[in-house]
């Protein structure tokens, strides 16, 4: 993905913005979410809490397509809307949790 200079500085002050999936059933979901911008990827990281057993992370399994949007109110007198919207595809990936240990291999 790529992110102008302004765009990444944007992202790097806002810690909540919204996670756009569709289920099997072509039903859309829009969630918020916690994320960072990983500048070594060029992706957007969405962390959270037991994250693989929530709905947007089961409709990632039959449709990858989403939408991700951050936005705020830099102002409102004036009222001055700041934000980006990103589309895309998205993949799963499972970290294991700050202080537990991988899995014993066998």
């Amino acid at each position: 993905m790529i992110l102008t200079d302004d765009e990444r500085e944007y992202l790097a002050t806002q810690r909540l913005g919204r996670l756009a999936t569709v289920d099997a059933k072509g039903e859309p979901q829009n969630n918020p979410v916690g994320f960072t911008y990983n500048t070594e990827t060029g992706t957007i990281d969405i962390r959270g809490w037991r994250l693989a057993r929530t709905r947007k992370y089961r409709n990632l399994s039959d449709n990858d397509r989403v939408a991700f949007v951050v936005d705020d109110l830099a102002s409102v007198t004036p009222w001055r809307v700041r934000g980006i919207e990103i589309r895309g595809r998205a993949e799963t990936v499972v970290e294991a949790a700050r202080g537990t240990p991988p899995p014993a291999a066998t």
